[in-house]
Formats: C-alpha cells, structure tokens, sequence
C-alpha cells in the first residue's frame, strides 16, 4: 500500500509538470505576454509526499525525531500495556522498547509509576515486538503484533520473572541433585534479608526429601550462622537483666547463661532438626501452603508442630520436634543451676518450645513470606490439606 501511494504520488508530480507547460502555451496564443517580471506561484506539496513521522517524539512512544516513512493515508494504531511481575504486583519504571521491520520503527519509553505504557502512532499493518526489561527480573518479549488502522491494542500479559529464580528445579539427574540445589535456594531465604529462615520451604509442591547429610548441613547452617549467635547474646542479656536462670551476675554470669542459651538452640536443632529426622525419615521443615481459605492455612500452621511430612511423601506424627524439644529440655539438666534443676525445667522448657513452634508456624504461613525477599516468587501451591 505505501509504494501504491508513492507511485501516485510522483504521477501526480509529473502530470503537473507536463501539464503546466501546455497550459502556458496555449495561452500566449489567446492573450497578450505576460510581463517578464510575472512569474507563476509555487505549486503545493503534494500531501502523499509529507511524512507522518516527521513529528518528535511526545514522551508517549511517538515517532522519533528525523523519521521519514511515507503516510499512508490511514488510522494510526496504539499498544498499550501495564507492566506487573508474576504476582500481580505492579512493576514501574521498567524500559519498554517497540521494534518494527525498519529502523525508524524503534521506540524506547520508561513504565510510569503505575506501570503503565503507551506508544501512539503506529503504522498498521507491519508486524510490531514490545519487548520490557527491568533491573532484578528476567527480560520480557511479545510475539509480533500487527495492527489494523485505527486499533487500540492493549497487552494484558506482561508479567515479569525475577532473574535467577525459578518456581521449581527441573534439570537434574537425580532427587539428591534436587534435593540439595533447594537446600542452597533455602539457605538464602532471609527475613528482612538477614534473619535465617532457612527450614521452610515455599515449593512444597515440587519438594524432594533430604538426605541425612543434608539435614545435618541445614542444622550446622543455621547453629552457626552470624545472627543466631548475635541472638543468643541479646537473649543472654535479657536473662542477665531479668537474673535467670540462677546463676551468678557480671560476666561470669552472661557467659554462663549465654553458653546455656547456645547449648538449649544448638542440641534442639542438631536433635530435632538432624538425628531423629534421619532416624525416623521425618522432614524437619514447615512445608509453606499459601493457598486455600483462611481457616485452612490457621490448621496447616497449628498442626505443624504435631505433624510432618515423611520422606516417603506422606503426613505423619512429628515425632522429630517433639522429641527434640524434650530431648533438649532433659539436657538442660546437666548444666543449669541445681536450684533450676528437676521435672518443672524439662517439662516448662518444653511447652515454652512446643509454643515457640505453634507461633513460628502461624507466622511463617501469614507474615514471613512478605518480609522474606523472594519467598513469594519461589512458592508454587501448597502441600495437601492435612
């Protein structure tokens, strides 16, 4: 249609070029010269022959500055679209970049703050790619798009991933593989992205079992890590202020309650966490579900400390938290103070634990996951209803 349009256009040219002289001709022949000082106006440029992409660019995905594809004499088209990630959530800022069959076709405009993005004046009928990048996510593209005159088109399947996360781990050769690539994912699951939350996990859908080597790395991972230890101190601290239990003040005293504090944490992980978990073939972490009504999600979290998942897939008693806490509980008994000692520590520490449990679960299905960068994007959908 534009070389049909062109070609009509230097028709038109030549035909007043020819027809001019032959005008001029005939009429010296029925009048008088004309002056020589007389000369005949400019004739018009043709219409055909302005471009309509001569305009620069509005902010809005206009046609750049110096472009000069003939018009076609037709309704301009639109695409449009709003930039959001996989969840949903809108994604500003973000470079949009429209690339047509020509040079002159390329766009590039920026997502507002409501991620919205437009480019106007599009030529129909010539196949069109959107394609959008922004920092931290993984590049998007559209299949080509070609629009009628006149056509207002609007994207509604921008969604963006974050680069470098996948919902699940599919190219491995064997569980243990997998298993132990969703340990080093869970590793860097971090609440407010420096607090350990390395023992839940968001794909539970696609989850493998731990072999026991993994379960005691995940156990030494979290003992050691710089902010469990930074929390024992503030809790040694706490027990200082508060002279519990019954040792000694001044440093004497922290160290010993902060060596009681490390030895409580250390043998309830490494108990409940590794060697009954191998023993029993249990999965000591909260399998995270997400998904269902509200009630749901509450009994999914409650049950946590009671229940788990076996390495054969299945939900059964848990044996390994609750054997660990009170595993742990009865150790306290070698190093407390004799005034502390007896069944009151054992059995006050491990309701104190099982609670501690019953609150963690709660908040790691409804609250965690906001706080732990990357948690939304890793879930799937969440484990059967128990």
């Amino acid at each position: 249609m534009k070389m049909l349009s062109k070609c009509a256009a230097l028709q038109l040219v030549m035909l007043i070029g020819v027809a001019a002289p032959l005008d001029q001709a005939k009429a010296q022949e029925l009048r008088p010269a004309l002056p020589v000082s007389a000369s005949l106006p400019d004739a018009p440029t043709p219409q055909s022959l302005i471009s309509e992409n001569t305009m620069p660019g509005d902010g809005k995905g206009a046609p750049p500055e110096g472009s000069t594809r003939p018009s076609v004499h037709r309704d301009p088209a639109n695409i449009s679209g709003t930039v959001t990630d996989v969840n949903g959530d809108l994604v500003p800022g973000a470079k949009v970049i429209l690339d047509g069959p020509h040079p002159e076709d390329h766009r590039e405009v920026v997502a507002s703050d409501s991620a919205a993005f437009v480019f106007e004046n599009l030529t129909p009928d010539i196949p069109y790619r959107v394609r959008i990048s922004v920092k931290g996510f993984s590049d998007w593209m559209s299949s080509p798009i070609t629009l009628t005159p006149g056509q207002y088109q609007m994207l509604t399947d921008v969604r963006l991933r974050v680069e470098g996360e996948e919902t699940s781990v599919t190219v491995y050769a064997s569980n243990e593989q997998l298993a132990t690539e969703q340990v080093r994912l869970e590793e860097q699951q971090r609440v407010l992205g420096f607090i350990p939350n390395f023992y839940v996990v968001y794909d539970s859908a696609n989850a493998v079992p731990l072999t026991t080597k993994l379960k005691f790395k995940l156990a030494m991972r979290v003992s050691v890590d710089p902010v469990t230890i930074g929390g024992v101190a503030g809790m040694a601290a706490i027990n200082q202020a508060a002279n519990r239990p019954d040792f000694v003040q001044g440093a004497q005293g922290y160290g010993q309650r902060f060596g009681s504090i490390a030895a409580d944490s250390f043998s309830d992980i490494l108990i409940g966490g590794a060697i009954l978990p191998s023993v029993l073939h249990q999965d000591p972490r909260y399998f995270y579900q997400g998904t269902g009504t509200t009630n749901s999600r509450l009994k999914h979290a409650l049950l946590s400390p009671f229940i788990c998942r076996g390495d054969n897939g299945r939900w059964q008693p848990n044996y390994s938290s609750l054997g660990g806490d009170l595993a742990s509980s009865a150790l306290s008994n070698a190093y407390y103070p004799q005034s502390n000692r007896g069944v009151g520590l054992v059995f006050g520490t491990f309701g104190i634990g099982t609670a501690e449990r019953l609150a963690s679960g709660v908040a790691q299905e409804f609250i965690l996951p906001r706080l732990t960068p990357g948690a939304a994007k890793n879930a799937s959908r969440g484990p059967d209803a128990q």
